[in-house]
C-alpha cells in the first residue's frame, strides 16, 4: 500500500503529480489554489486488479497524449465518485459527476477530471484486453456519469465501496477469483451501457461471431491461435475459451476443423497434375505434412486423395 498525506508546501506540486502518477497513470495534477494542500493516495492489488483511493483538496487531473505514449499498458478504469463532484470529459463528451456516480475510462485514450472542491474517490484499473467488450462498446460508455439510483449501477456501487475498504484482506486465490468476477460485473456494466436494449449474451454472440470471421479470414497463417485471435480482439485467452463453452468446441480444434475442411474442398476439385497434398495444407496453414495426413485420416476416415 502507498499513502502520501500532508504534501509539503515547498514541494507539493511535483510531489503530489509524481505519487498519483506512479499510483495509477502518468499524469498532469494541478492543485486549484494557492493555498496549503492535502492529498492522500492509497493502492492494492486484487488479483488483475488495482484498486486505489485517493482523496484530495481540489485539482484537476489530466491524462495527455504525450503521457500516454509513455505508458506500455493499455487499461480500463471505473471510478467511484465517494465525496465531492468532478467534471470529466473524454472522446469529446463532457459528464458532471456526482456523489455515487460511476465512470468509465480507457487509460490509452486522453481525458481530464477537474474537481472544484475537496474530494474522495475509489479507482479500478485492469487490463483492457480482459474484459471481453469491444473497443466500440468502451467508447460508447466513456464520457458519461453512470447513476446508481437503479438498475445494475445501484447493485454494483456497495459492491465496489465494500471491495475498496477490503482488498488487502484476501488470501491470493480468493483474490484471484474475486478479480475475475468483478472484471465479468464491469464487462456487463459497460454492455448494459453500450446497448440498453440489448441483452449480455448478444454482446458474447457477436464477439463469438467476430472471432470465427477473424478465424475464417486467417486460416492460411502458421501462427493462427488461440493467444493471437484473444491479443487481436484485446480480451483474455481465458474470456475467449469460455466464450466457446456453448460452442461444442475449442478455438483449436475450430482452427483445425477448418483447415482440414478447406483442404478437402480444394483437394476434391483439384486436377491430375496440381496443386500436391502438401502445398494445399501449407497453404492452409498446417507445416508439418504427417500432422496434416494424421489429422486427415482421423477427421474423414481415409487418407488425403
Amino acid at each position: 500500500m502507498l499513502t502520501t498525506a500532508s504534501v509539503p508546501d515547498r514541494d507539493k506540486v511535483a510531489y503530489w503529480n509524481d505519487a498519483v502518477s506512479r499510483t495509477l497513470v502518468p499524469m498532469t495534477v494541478a492543485p486549484r489554489g494557492d493555498g496549503p494542500f492535502d492529498g492522500r493516495i492509497a493502492t492494492d492489488r486484487l488479483g488483475c486488479l488495482q484498486v486505489s483511493t485517493m482523496e484530495a483538496d481540489a485539482e484537476r487531473v489530466s491524462r495527455t497524449p504525450a503521457l500516454i505514449a509513455r505508458s506500455s499498458e493499455a487499461l480500463v478504469a471505473v471510478g467511484v465518485q465517494i465525496s465531492g463532484t468532478a467534471t470529466f470529459i473524454q472522446d469529446g463528451r463532457q459528464a458532471e459527476v456526482g456523489e455515487g456516480d460511476l465512470v468509465v475510462y480507457d487509460t490509452t485514450r486522453p481525458y481530464s477530471f477537474d474537481y472544484p472542491q475537496r474530494f474522495a474517490t475509489h479507482v479500478f484499473q485492469l487490463p483492457r484486453r480482459m474484459l471481453g467488450v469491444p473497443d466500440s462498446d468502451i467508447r460508447q460508455v466513456t464520457g458519461h456519469a453512470i447513476g446508481t439510483g437503479g438498475g445494475f449501477g445501484a447493485m454494483l456501487l456497495p459492491f465496489l465501496a465494500t471491495l475498496a475498504s477490503s482488498a488487502d484482506g484476501y488470501p491470493p486465490a480468493v483474490a484471484d477469483r474475486l478479480a475475475g468476477n468483478v472484471v465479468d460485473l464491469f464487462a456487463t456494466l459497460i454492455t448494459e451501457q453500450a446497448h440498453p436494449g440489448g441483452t449480455d449474451a448478444d454482446a458474447r454472440s457477436h464477439l463469438v461471431l467476430r472471432v470465427r470471421d477473424h478465424i475464417n479470414r486467417n486460416l492460411s497463417d502458421p501462427d493462427l491461435s488461440p493467444e493471437r485471435i484473444a491479443r487481436t480482439h484485446r480480451i483474455s485467452v481465458r474470456y475467449l475459451h469460455r466464450l466457446f463453452e456453448g460452442e461444442g468446441t475449442t478455438v483449436g480444434r475450430l482452427i483445425q476443423q477448418r483447415r482440414l475442411e478447406e483442404c478437402n474442398r480444394e483437394l476434391a476439385r483439384r486436377g491430375r497434375t496440381t496443386p500436391t497434398v502438401s502445398a494445399v495444407a501449407q497453404r492452409w496453414g498446417f507445416v508439418n505434412p504427417a500432422h496434416f495426413s494424421r489429422a486427415f485420416r482421423a477427421a474423414y476416415g481415409v487418407s488425403p486423395p
